[in-house]
């Protein structure tokens, strides 16, 4: 009977993690990536980055608008 594999699940670095995060937001992500991410992600990682995203979301929404409205 074969040995079923043994994955290692590395953790990721911030960087990776805000990567990540950015192709979340935007919702294009591979399977492959996903699926990678789901075993891999430190969750205080992706807590800091997804709280940095949406940060940064919002200042450039704000910079639109207060642009549009000049």
């Amino acid at each position: 009977m074969p040995e079923p594999s043994k994955k290692t699940h590395e953790k990721t670095s911030f960087l990776a993690t805000m990567g990540a995060i950015f192709w979340s937001f935007i919702g294009l992500r591979r399977r492959s990536d996903y699926e990678k991410d789901v075993t891999g992600l430190n969750p205080f990682y992706v807590l800091i980055a997804a709280l940095i995203g949406v940060s940064l979301f919002i200042g450039i929404l704000l910079l639109v608008v207060s642009l549009a409205l000049k």
